[in-house]
């Protein structure tokens, strides 16, 4: 292991890595950053030696990550292709537009990296009970892993939870229950969760920094991927699909170490992106609030289903990450979802969920606004697959009924 130490990120309090700590023992909603001995991890983690190995996914960059490997599910997530989106591009206006596919993993979303070393992290720990408060991909996630590792997994998820997500999170044999939505700006899921936490002793797993800081070291991988399939080389934008600013944190991480240790010379623009209906983190970035100024949404809508955090808990990482990069942020609306939900899957055959999709919407609107320009390098992360919700688009669908005749084909055609 190379972890060398964790900080609290608000209270700067340091732990020893080898008491296994989850949650700042100060209370105050800190994430627990996770340092390693990059001298050390300098020593084998080069561009040569990792172009050598076995491609294994997350599990591909062993050093960064905070478990033993011996203790990882055999699912088999990350290793996801970098496709270049020509004829999306090309309709949009943007020569060199990629997309980095994160549909393909085990349980079709990118949350899978980090529930893989979340779960990883208590098998490790001795741990029995995992419990997750989510919209339903990170929940999917969990339960999977929960399943192939052994662990009893106990899910809370809000009360309109999308029924292909739930349906797989029954079929991994989670417990499921869907909570009430009963207090503007808060997340009733999240204070369920920590209920079982504090009286029940369970091992949280949320897609959140600050109730378990071994997950987030697994969304870093999306970065070390991009940037080894790119030759070791950035693009000039990321688009970042953003609901609690754990995956722009681990973006911002990934970026931060591999600068750190020599791998790439200068780092891309983030942009994390929100739909219009739920934008506290966007809001504060466009006007140049700290982190400690967001103020939550009251209630959170849109058809973005996965990106409803009323609150961005590491939106601290996000913001800090945007403005060292001289990124920026954008919130899209709900038929500029729709429209790039379906220029995907027209365009490149990549099927996404809105909340998948949002970078598409994002791209287009700062290419308008001319922040984009048809020569840069842009990396969209399309984060699940449509699969999980397909109802969200299929509704607006058209599905002709005709009679077994060509006469019928040919009158539809004309």
């Amino acid at each position: 292991m190379f972890v060398e130490k964790m900080v609290c990120s608000r209270c700067r309090t340091e732990y020893n890595p080898l008491s296994n700590p989850i949650l700042c023992r100060n209370n105050d909603n800190g994430r627990l950053d996770i340092v390693y001995d990059y001298d050390r991890v300098a020593e084998s983690f080069s561009k040569s030696s990792i172009e050598k190995r076995v491609p294994r996914g997350v599990w591909r960059y062993w050093e960064l990550i905070p478990v033993d490997q011996r203790y990882a599910s055999p699912l088999g997530e990350g290793n996801t292709p970098l496709l270049h989106a020509q004829r999306l591009g090309g309709e949009l206006g943007v020569r060199r537009l990629f997309l980095k596919d994160e549909t393909r993993n085990p349980t079709a979303s990118f949350k899978d990296r980090a529930m893989a070393v979340g779960a990883a992290k208590a098998v490790e720990m001795g741990r029995k009970d995992v419990v997750i408060a989510s919209s339903g991909n990170a929940a999917s996630s969990l339960a999977a892993y929960s399943a192939s590792l052994g662990l009893r997994c106990t899910a809370f998820v809000p009360e309109d939870v999308a029924i292909g997500k739930a349906s797989q999170l029954l079929l991994y044999g989670a417990r499921v229950l869907r909570v009430k939505q009963v207090e503007e700006g808060r997340d009733p899921t999240v204070d369920l969760m920590m209920q079982t936490v504090k009286e029940l002793g369970w091992y949280p797993c949320p897609s959140f920094g600050p109730f378990n800081p071994y997950q987030v070291e697994g969304p870093k991988t999306i970065i070390y991927e991009m940037v080894e399939q790119m030759g070791w080389s950035v693009p000039d934008f990321v688009f970042i699909p953003t609901g609690s600013g754990c995956l722009a944190t681990g973006i911002w991480k990934a970026l931060k170490e591999l600068r750190l240790l020599g791998l790439i010379e200068n780092y891309p623009k983030m942009v994390p992106v929100q739909p219009s209906g739920n934008m506290p983190l966007v809001r504060a970035i466009l006007q140049g609030k700290s982190f400690e100024e967001v103020e939550p949404e009251k209630w959170p809508k849109s058809i973005a289903s996965g990106l409803l955090d009323p609150y961005p808990w590491d939106g601290d990482a996000a913001i800090e990450g945007v403005r060292t990069t001289g990124g920026t942020a954008v919130a899209v609306e709900e038929e500029e979802i729709r429209d790039a939900v379906k220029k995907l899957a027209r365009l490149e055959g990549v099927f996404a969920e809105p909340s998948g999709a949002v970078g598409v919407a994002a791209v287009q609107k700062l290419l308008e606004q001319g922040v984009l320009d048809a020569s840069d390098t842009v990396v969209v992360l399309v984060t699940a697959s449509g699969l999980k919700e397909p109802e969200k688009i299929a509704s607006t669908a058209e599905l002709p009924l005709i009679q077994p005749a060509l006469s019928e084909l040919m009158r539809y055609l004309s």
